[in-house]
């Protein structure tokens, strides 16, 4: 009927339909999409402000939103280590043992001078032993100093030492010592010198502790001479110094790496930054300043780049839409449009349930997501190429909401999990037949996400039995099957509610115990053959030229429902029975005729079929002309001799025109076996010939006019019917031979074929 095609009123598209056709309707639901994720994502991508002031104390409590650097904690951490860097020290070896020979040599010398008085060589000796020794330290720096060895700041600090440890030889043993022989003297320096060696091996901070083991290393040596061991026991003293210093440049650097060492301090994730009525310190204050947790500043590059973002993703899939919806832009309604935007609704809520139950100890939660729910609905109650589509916005969007990592705004570990569960999700129900293959489906899901998961741990070189690995893939089977159940708990809805006709759905209807499927067996066995018969040939015509092959099946076993109410009428039901239309006038036989596409529309509006199927029952006549009884009705006239009361438009089936490829599809189909079968004895001559004259008929008649079929796709219907007409009706012209009428209807065997196809 025209009220149901859209009709342009005042420059705007009309239909009975409403907004369903409406462009404007079309556009806002994008825009719809595209808030719809600009507020999910919002939460997730822009920070929270708040307007503080310092000095007084916060409203509400604060949470720390992401991990956050906590400054003046590390700073404290920084000192704290610091502090317990101990001093540093240096060991400078002098080999002072060298010192303590020379000593010896100058005394040997000195005490074989004759010339030199005893009391002279005990002043000589008063002066030059302290004298030598410091000059053994002066050249010791200066040559330290000319090669570079020790910094001036060590060097300077040793002679401190020195100068405040130095020994001072008691005055008798300056006078012992001109008593001493040379033999004495040549005794005396290995002992000393092994004595020096030997105590200034060790680390030696305090002379004076070094010292005092002097007297014990001398009483256990080879001399026995009482003055000898006295002057070596004194001598030893005397060149004994601290080796260990105190490195102050060493302490600073070790102090700046302890600080330079100290990890960050944090705060994570969650953790109360301001409770409610804390006072907010400058500190404080200054923490939430530079985390831009402050509303004194506004900056608007977030809420720009995020609106960008959800302006692409909604505008992506408007135009994928477009490019794929052939000549007429978009395939779908904007009934289905809505459906779609529902489904993405219902995939970033139950996102946005897992990442509620998210923490940053806990990330494995996010794989229990039922990710994979949308690209199923889509796949099962649109088309399959727009599901995997939407797989990929679906796989961006879980990135981002189930992102728990403060540096990066996408999660490449859910994405990708995202992406690969939906796409197991639509190869394994995108021909699902039963509700039995949700739950095979979604145990397929489970499988491959827990895959999935084992691939990405082993990447980041996780290891198997670690506690967060194996929770990690639990929630991932967990995900598969939670899936499956809200997959099936929402296909009635989305079906029942959008008017969708899925595959499930369908099967459903095929079902032979349907109650309007037994009335047509019991009541009219004729009908229900030829509708099985139409059921073939249909679906593989309609596969050929890409059109729904399931839909046009039980479209078919539905299209002529309407003849229960008058079955005898109708001309495969009349089995050894008189013709009732023989006894009749044509214009009553034409509307019983028309009738059963109303009635069948009626029956099936009773028992809740789909839109989709009504309209096959009402479209697959057209408004095609009941050329038998007409021509009836002009004879009739003529014998009467009265002139006609009817034109051609009173005996043609009300309509309306196939709106869609699979009216059209069972329409030919109806007429094509309805004529095959009315042939005696069909070749595969007379069935090409008939199935092209039907076509040609119905192109003639401008019947194809409101439906998007082409002359291409007219070509393979015809092609394809042919042979599938020869596969099923291949024994009767194998076996032409058929049970003669009876004498009395030999007159009406010559428009049999003609008669069946207005019926």
């Amino acid at each position: 009927m025209a009220s149901k095609q859209p009709s342009k009123l005042s420059g705007f598209v009309y239909s009975t339909n409403g907004w369903k056709y409406s462009a404007v309707s079309r556009y806002a639901l994008f825009l719809l999409l595209g808030l719809v994720f600009y507020f999910s994502l919002s939460s997730d991508l822009l920070p929270k402000k708040y307007d503080i002031k310092e000095g007084t104390r916060s409203a509400k409590e604060i949470i720390a939103p992401k991990q956050i650097p906590d400054t003046n904690a590390k700073l404290k951490a920084q000192e704290e280590a610091a502090e317990n860097v101990t001093n540093r020290y240096a060991i400078i070896p002098m080999r002072t043992e060298n010192l303590v020979t020379m000593l010896l040599d100058r005394i040997d010398r000195l005490n074989q001078d004759d010339t030199i008085s005893q009391s002279e060589k005990t002043e000589i000796y008063r002066e030059v032993i302290p004298e030598r020794t410091n000059d053994f330290i002066l050249n010791f720096v200066a040559v330290s100093q000319k090669a570079g060895t020790y910094s001036e700041h060590l060097l300077a600090e040793m002679q401190s030492v020195i100068k405040d440890q130095a020994y001072a030889i008691p005055e008798e043993t300056y006078i012992k010592i001109p008593r001493l022989t040379s033999q004495d003297i040549i005794e005396m320096k290995p002992v000393a010198r092994d004595i020096v060696i030997k105590l200034m091996n060790d680390q030696i901070t305090d002379a004076q502790t070094a010292r005092a083991k002097v007297a014990e290393q001398v009483s256990i040596s080879s001399l026995s001479q009482r003055t000898a061991r006295e002057v070596v026991q004194e001598l030893v003293r005397q060149v004994i110094t601290s080796n260990k210093f105190y490195d102050e440049e060493a302490t600073k650097e070790a102090k700046v790496q302890a600080r330079q060492n100290t990890p960050d301090v944090f705060i994570e994730q969650g953790d109360v930054l301001v409770a409610k009525n804390q006072e907010i310190t400058p500190e404080l204050y200054a923490l939430l300043d530079e985390n831009g947790l402050l509303s004194k500043e506004v900056n608007y590059w977030p809420q720009f780049g995020l609106l960008l973002l959800s302006v692409l993703l909604s505008f992506g899939l408007m135009t994928f839409i477009r490019y794929n919806g052939g000549t007429s832009g978009f395939k779908y309604n904007n009934s289905q449009l809505l459906m779609l935007v529902l489904v993405f609704i219902i995939t970033i809520i139950m996102m946005k349930l897992a990442a509620f139950l998210q923490t940053d100890v806990r990330t494995y939660i996010g794989f229990l997501a039922p990710v994979a729910i949308g690209a199923m609905l889509i796949s099962m109650l649109l088309d399959m190429t727009l599901a995997y589509f939407c797989s990929i916005l679906f796989s961006v969007l879980a990135s981002i909401i189930l992102n728990v990592q403060q540096n990066t705004v996408f999660d490449f570990t859910f994405g990708f999990f995202a992406l690969i569960v939906s796409y197991v999700a639509i190869f394994s129900t995108h021909r699902a037949g039963q509700r039995s293959t949700l739950l095979k489906g979604g145990i397929m899901v489970s499988l491959f996400g827990c895959l999935t998961v084992a691939i990405l741990t082993m990447l980041s070189g996780g290891v198997w039995n670690e506690t967060q690995t194996l929770y990690s893939i639990g929630f991932a089977f967990a995900s598969g099957l939670l899936t499956a159940v809200l997959v099936i708990g929402l296909m009635p809805f989305f079906e029942a509610t959008f008017g969708i006709l899925s595959a499930l759905k369908l099967v459903e209807l095929s079902n032979p115990n349907h109650p309007l499927l037994r009335k047509l067996l019991t009541e009219t066995p004729g009908t229900y053959h030829h509708s099985v018969m139409v059921g073939n040939l249909s679906e593989a015509a309609a596969e050929a030229i890409g059109a729904d092959g399931l839909l046009c099946r039980v479209g078919s076993y539905y299209h002529d429902i309407g003849k229960t109410k008058r079955p005898f009428y109708f001309i495969e039901n009349q089995n050894n029975m008189e013709n009732p239309h023989d006894s009749i006038e044509p214009k009553l036989s034409k509307s019983i005729i028309v009738a059963h596409a109303r009635d069948g529309v009626e029956m099936q509006k009773e028992y809740k079929l789909p839109k989709p199927i009504r309209d096959i029952a009402e479209q697959h006549h057209g408004t095609t002309f009941l050329h038998y009884f007409y021509h009836k009705a002009l004879k009739i006239a003529e014998e009467k001799g009265v002139e006609p009361d009817f034109t051609e438009e009173d005996f043609r089936y009300p309509g309306p025109k196939a709106q869609s490829k699979e009216s059209a599809v069972v329409g030919i189909a109806d007429s094509v076996e309805a004529a095959v079968r009315s042939l005696r004895k069909p070749t595969v001559v007379q069935v090409e010939t008939m199935i092209e004259k039907i076509i040609k008929s119905r192109l003639d008649d401008h019947q194809f006019d409101e439906c998007d079929l082409t002359i291409k796709e007219l070509d393979i219907i015809a092609r394809t019917l042919k042979e599938t007409v020869m596969g099923i009706f291949h024994s009767r012209i194998e076996y032409p031979e058929d049970v003669r009428k009876p004498k009395k209807e030999e007159g009406a065997i010559k428009n049999e074929p003609e008669r069946r196809l207005e019926q």
